[in-house]
């Protein structure tokens, strides 16, 4: 049985690395918002961040702000380091990586890549399709993150900055992040694909893989119009002309 020091050690451990885990999952964070999910006080997790950011596992940033910025100084935000994303992460980067570089090399350059990311996440696709489709269009947005959070993403759905023009999907973790950085073919892809599930236009707002603390995409609302057209077009996809 251990002594009383290494019991406390460990639940010192254990509750740091809860700190870090809500980080990946929700994104960029402020002190508050940990303390309010984790039930802690905010100066047991100001404790905690600090000795996280004395191990590079994660760093403080000026919280980004999309649409109009509000009065005062923006709020500080704690978000996951490089080094803190791989204590989680388990991709085999450099092997992907080598992967696409061959694919470049022998089969076309940026092309053969893009051509390459696009069938992948359209394989992957197919998982989220009857789940997204089996909402009305103002909860696809919301089925999609499910379906993204169930592959590793922690993803979440959000009213825009102005909730009349749409919704905001934010991936708060990547497992290919570090290969993306090399080869921004997947984020377009990805982007590509989300827009064909979601039966609108998308915009991807920020990426991790460009050093932002989480991947956002706007989706603009879609009005039933909008979503009968699409759902007409999907349905002869495919035909042949008469």
């Amino acid at each position: 049985m251990g002594t009383p020091q290494e019991e406390l050690a460990t639940g010192e451990r254990s509750t740091r690395n809860r700190v870090a885990r809500s980080i990946l999952d929700h994104g960029p964070s402020t002190v508050a918002e940990l303390a309010g999910r984790l039930g802690l006080t905010q100066a047991a997790v100001r404790r905690h961040l600090d000795a996280l950011v004395a191990d590079d596992v994660v760093e403080a940033r000026e919280q980004r702000v999309y649409g109009a910025r509000t009065r005062g100084r923006p709020a500080k935000v704690f978000a996951l380091t490089d080094c803190g994303r791989d204590a989680f992460d388990q991709s085999y980067d450099k092997l992907a990586v080598d992967a696409l570089r061959w694919i470049a090399d022998r089969e076309g350059g940026p092309e053969a890549v893009a051509a390459f990311a696009r069938a992948r996440f359209a394989a992957q696709a197919r998982a989220y399709r009857e789940a997204i489709e089996s909402v009305g269009p103002e909860l696809r947005a919301e089925a999609l993150a499910k379906a993204l959070s169930a592959d590793g993403y922690a993803a979440a759905a959000r009213s825009a900055p102005l909730p009349q023009q749409g919704e905001q999907l934010c991936q708060h973790h990547c497992p290919v992040a570090h290969v993306a950085e090399q080869y921004p073919q997947l984020c377009e892809a990805e982007t590509e694909i989300f827009a064909e599930l979601l039966g609108t236009h998308v915009q991807r707002l920020a990426t991790i893989a460009h050093g932002d603390g989480v991947c956002t995409t706007f989706i603009p609302k879609i009005s039933k119009s909008d979503h009968q057209s699409h759902q007409a077009s999907a349905s002869t996809a495919g035909r042949n002309p008469a």
